[in-house]
């Protein structure tokens, strides 16, 4: 496969409508959770009901991303970008017209559906249009629209559903939506794959299964209480067997759904690995924070955003500036400082208490953002400059997976542990809660425990230092984990500082 770089005039308008297409599929794994008690009162549905809105997107997604790497190299990358922008806008559009659960549970399936390529075939598209020495500026804005649409999600969500209603964290997608197919459309040139692979249904189907099977778990398994249910128990055994059918799959089929030379490389698996934590970390806290600001300090959903926008404007600093940074540094070092940064915001955060002002989380995410942006722009290139071209779709939309299931586990291990790291403190708090206790009658004189109001006040104030003691001690493990992931950076070998023919730039 040979092709041409862009011009600069056709690379600038290409740019633009990929990072609006990535831009509007991460804004949407966050921007619809803010509006869901709203829709939940709009269509009547009750809250296990109303789950279904990010379920069906979620799994919807997980199973289809896998096969888009197929679909660009069998259809032409643009073919499928193009078709995935109108059908993700169109479902947008759709979703906000809804009028009942069925049809937006329905339409955000179709969302999830044809928003699964549009990040790594965004990335994909950056990588190969970039001239040579410039893939790491390159990365360094698909970084931007990838990871800012999660930080932003919540106070963009917020304020479209306080200032208007809740259909428009839908319809803000139908003029960026419109904007990046008419760009890409018009800009984007496509050339057919020279031998394209045979759909290898059987791979694909255990695949998308055992994916479906994982998110379904991790979704509603707090709801249901985990493994004391049958139906997570169900959607376990479907990990492990459709899993297993689908690894044994892989290593005796002539040829199957994945190529297997993506696991020889060594960059990439290591990428993905540290990745999956990256998300962990990230999106574990992305998750906690606005909970734990509203429900415990009493912040309204406007100021939630204002004092965690500092995380986004850190990581647009890193992110922007990474061209600059990784021509004159090893990107092993850069990310190296990114892990350095994020374990001392995380071990800052685990100093937080009910008695708090904003300032340490506004410095904490500042930090985290600058952090989180150095590691994930350098990651992207030092899991694709050893990867060949041939394998770039496949390759960008297995990284995606992997970092989307990673967000979902981080997500669910991290509430799991909060909810019952709070239930334990807040048995042991209570014990000392007796007319007997001579320090609470020093701190509490005259508490007259046969008053119902004070009790539930009492009980009121123990649930909110409970729940403080849990976020604290999960930014410790986070904290820890973060760590754990640094020497994993000493494994990855450095880019290639030339291009090589198998990796001429070309767009399919």
């Amino acid at each position: 496969m040979t092709g041409i770089i862009p011009s600069a005039g056709a690379r600038r308008a290409i740019t633009v409508s990929v990072m609006l297409a990535a831009m509007m599929n991460s804004l949407d794994t966050t921007i619809a959770n803010v509006a869901l008690p709203h829709i939940q009162g709009s269509v009547a549905a009750s809250a296990d009901e109303i789950s279904w809105v990010l379920t069906s997107y979620i799994v919807a997604a997980a199973i289809v991303t896998p096969l888009t790497g197929w679909l660009a190299d069998r259809l032409g990358r643009k073919t499928v970008l193009v078709w995935s922008i109108i059908g993700f806008t169109a479902a947008s559009g759709l979703c906000g017209l809804a009028t009942n659960l069925q049809e937006i549970v329905l339409f955000r399936l179709l969302q999830g559906v044809f928003g699964a390529s549009l990040q790594p075939m965004s990335q994909a598209t950056m990588l190969d249009m970039a001239p040579p020495g410039e893939q790491a500026q390159a990365m360094g804005l698909w970084s931007m629209a990838a990871l800012l649409g999660p930080i932003l999600g919540p106070t963009v969500g917020g304020w479209l559903t306080e200032s208007f209603t809740w259909r428009w964290v839908f319809f803000i997608n139908l003029p960026f939506g419109i904007i990046a197919a008419l760009g890409v459309s018009a800009f984007m040139t496509s050339q057919p794959q020279a031998e394209p692979r045979p759909f290898d249904l059987f791979g694909f189907g255990m695949l998308g299964l055992a994916v479906a099977c994982l998110q379904l778990l991790l979704d509603r398994g707090q709801t249901q209480d985990w493994f004391s249910s049958t139906e997570i128990c169900i959607y376990a055994g479907g990990i492990l067997f459709f899993g297993y059918l689908f690894v044994v799959h892989i290593l005796t089929a002539e040829r199957p759904f994945l190529d297997v030379a993506l696991f020889e490389n060594r960059n990439y698996i290591l990428g993905c690995l540290i990745g999956f934590l990256l998300v962990i970390m990230l999106f574990g806290t992305l998750a906690l924070i606005p909970s734990m600001l509203e429900r415990l300090m009493g912040y309204p959903v406007v100021l939630t955003g204002i004092v965690t926008a500092p995380r986004g404007i850190g990581s647009m600093i890193t992110m922007g500036t990474s061209g600059y940074t990784l021509k004159r540094f090893d990107p092993r070092l850069v990310m190296t400082v990114g892990f350095l940064l994020a374990a001392f915001s995380l071990f800052q955060m685990s100093g937080l208490s009910l008695g708090m002002d904003a300032r340490l989380l506004v410095i904490s995410g500042f930090l985290q953002g600058m952090g989180s942006g150095m590691i994930f722009v350098s990651l992207s290139l030092l899991s694709f400059g050893t990867l060949s071209s041939k394998l770039r779709n496949q390759g960008t939309a297995m990284f995606t997976l992997v970092r989307n299931v990673g967000a979902a586990a981080g997500i669910s291990i991290l509430q799991i542990l909060s909810v019952r790291a709070s239930a334990s403190v807040h048995s042991r708090l209570v014990e000392n809660i007796r007319p007997d206790n001579p320090v609470l009658g020093r701190a509490v004189p005259g508490f007259d425990f046969h008053n119902p109001v004070a009790v539930a006040a009492m009980n009121g104030q123990i649930d909110r230092q409970a729940a403080m003691v849990s976020y604290v001690d999960v930014y410790w493990l986070l904290f820890i984990v973060t760590l754990m992931g640094m020497p994993l950076v000493l494994l990855l070998r450095a880019p290639r500082t030339a291009m090589t023919p198998d990796q001429q730039i070309h767009m399919e």
